[in-house]
């Protein structure tokens, strides 16, 4: 096969940008127009006369010189012995044109978002991490110094794993009693452990503390703990943070607005709890005394809550 015969039957060819700029230009043709009638864009006609893309395909090659009203062999690069060169298809470097760095760049990033979130998946697995596992603790507003307080723990996770809780107590405090029973009590040094031997997803732990006697009015009261969850590569810890602040206050737990008044509400949300933990655990009947008097004060000296009896309605006056 002669080399006319093999460009012609190729499927890409090198096209000469500066003949194809100098045969428009003397034809006094635009880019804009030598683009629509090949089906390209100015840019892409642009780069071709800017030898950018040194090889085309045939078809396009065809349609450029129909366009520039010539030949096609008149537009092509010519090879040392006077003939048309021939190349197979042209692989576009990203580099080739901006463009062409705009997808690299593209497929770049594509590609460092999916290492990153291949080696956090890796790491959790490494780690033993369940995608979703979490415990929140809720503090009572208010602790009234020698009073008992009550705690609650709420555990949530994906999918079901054995678990331990730990809870660590504010120095002279004392654990009560708990819903569910406690595993340990550890009373010197002021910590609490709760072992879930079934598999859980989710849980309530709540548990009744004496306050210390020597807590001050207006402290601000900090309780610690952390949850251990045993996944499928090993023991896993996250910390326990607290929902709301407790502070020291002659006031009882369930007033949660520390007006010195067990109102509606706030009996209602003691009636929910009283429900999941016991009335022992709450203390119902004493709470229910301070909501029928319409009021209370706290008793230092007995360490008690004193419903104080609402002053009767004076009449209207006429």
């Amino acid at each position: 096969m002669d080399a006319m015969n093999e460009y012609q039957n190729s499927p890409s060819v090198a096209i000469d940008g500066e003949v194809i700029r100098r045969i428009r230009e003397d034809s006094r043709l635009t880019q804009l127009y030598v683009a629509k009638v090949v089906g390209v864009t100015t840019d892409t006609v642009s780069r071709w006369e800017n030898n950018r893309y040194p090889t085309i395909r045939r078809d396009n090659a065809l349609k450029l010189a129909e366009a520039l009203e010539v030949d096609l062999a008149d537009i092509l690069k010519q090879d040392p012995g006077g003939s048309p060169s021939s190349v197979a298809d042209p692989v576009p470097l990203p580099g080739n044109s901006l463009t062409g760095r705009k997808r690299y760049a593209f497929i770049l990033g594509a590609l460092v978002v999916v290492l990153v979130l291949l080696a956090i998946f890796w790491l959790y697995q490494q780690q033993g991490v369940p995608l979703h596992l979490q415990a929140v603790r809720i503090l009572p507003p208010y602790a009234a110094p020698g009073s008992k307080i009550l705690l609650q723990v709420d555990v949530e996770a994906e999918q079901p794993l054995k678990m331990i809780l730990k809870e660590k107590l504010p120095a002279g405090w004392r654990f009560v009693d708990a819903k569910p029973k406690a595993s340990n009590v550890d009373e010197k040094n002021g910590l609490v452990r709760w072992i879930f031997k079934t598999p859980l997803q989710q849980a309530k732990i709540f548990y009744l503390l004496d306050v210390a006697d020597t807590v001050r009015v207006g402290e601000h009261i900090e309780v610690s703990g952390e949850l251990v969850a045993n996944t499928a590569t090993g023991p896993y810890t996250v910390a326990i943070p607290s929902s709301g602040t407790l502070t020291v206050a002659p006031l009882h737990w369930a007033d949660r607005n520390g007006n010195s008044v067990i109102d509606d509400m706030e009996i209602l949300a003691v009636s929910d709890l009283s429900a999941e933990t016991g009335d022992a655990l709450v203390n119902w009947n004493l709470i229910e005394d301070l909501w029928e008097a319409g009021g209370y004060r706290w008793d230092q000296q007995e360490r008690r809550f004193v419903p104080v009896p609402r002053p009767p309605e004076q009449p209207a006056q006429q």
